[in-house]
């Protein structure tokens, strides 16, 4: 599940009347599904809402949901501008793939309406740079983008036949170092009964029994990161940054990146650090 603080943020940033949040991540990190959960969310029957899917995942009560179609010449592009004639409050483009998607995305965000779209970056940081990439003005992008998000999904450990074992060497000396990184911002999050002092300290295995068919694994969680709009990450946005200028910028804003989101999992026993290892790189430097 998604951290409090952070969940929080979602909460507050998907009931503004006007903006644009953006979902990163590869293709099967579960973007969709997080992004029909805030629909979900703030559907109500005062506000208009009209997506436009490629393809349609499932049906949503009280939403005109609107299904890319290329033979018909029916795009996301052409899908945006169609929506904005019918004065929508709220506005779903399945995906930003090019720089005409992107400008008028970005217009209407400007223009009243909430826009909740995704990007295919590594990262919350990303979702900046790729803007500029796709030819956006950097102040323009500090007035519209109000939260990019990141998430990948993890399997989650079969709680009948999961077992602990000693962390390697390596393993000690990486979770070390990324529990420092969490320390720094979040210190509340490292749970008081927490073994990582000791002389050798245990997380959980994949082992497989019949309750999951002998993966080791049942079910799903997600791993997320953010990143807000705020004065200091608007500041690093107009001088065309890189992605650890981004980072940087947004470390006061106290969000764990997803590895130390996957990590805190990985000490709760939640999942393995071969997991978390699948979906991000656990070696990237710590920022």
């Amino acid at each position: 599940g998604v951290e409090a603080k952070l969940f929080e943020i979602f909460n507050r940033e998907i009931r503004k009347p006007n903006g644009l949040i953006l979902l990163t991540g590869p293709t099967g990190s579960g973007k969709t599904t997080t992004l029909y959960s805030f629909l979900r969310e703030i559907n109500s029957t005062a506000t208009k809402i009209i997506t436009i899917e490629d393809p349609i995942e499932y049906h949503l009560e009280g939403i005109n949901q609107t299904q890319v179609n290329v033979k018909q010449g029916y795009t996301f592009l052409s899908g945006l501008r169609s929506a904005l004639r019918q004065d929508p409050d709220i506005i779903m483009v399945g995906e930003i793939r090019d720089a005409e998607t992107a400008k008028i995305a970005v217009q209407s965000s400007l223009t009243g309406h909430l826009v909740f779209s995704t990007l295919h970056t590594n990262n919350a940081q990303g979702a900046i740079p790729r803007l500029i990439d796709l030819g956006l003005n950097p102040k323009i992008i500090t007035s519209a983008l109000t939260l990019a998000i990141a998430q990948r999904l993890l399997r989650k450990l079969c709680p009948h036949c999961k077992q602990k074992r000693i962390m390697t060497a390596d393993e000690k000396d990486l979770v070390g170092k990324i529990l420092d990184s969490i320390k720094e911002k979040r210190p509340d999050l490292i749970p008081e009964d927490w073994s990582g002092d000791q002389a050798d300290p245990q997380i959980y295995q994949a082992v497989g029994c019949a309750e999951c068919h002998q993966s080791g694994y049942n079910g799903r969680e997600g791993i997320f990161e953010a990143i807000l709009m705020d004065d200091a990450v608007a500041q690093a946005t107009i001088v065309n940054p890189n992605e650890k200028e981004i980072k940087l910028a947004a470390k006061p804003q106290k969000i764990l990146d997803m590895r130390q989101d996957g990590i805190l999992k990985v000490i709760k026993g939640e999942t393995t650090i071969e997991e978390v290892g699948r979906v991000i790189d656990l070696a990237e430097e710590i920022i």
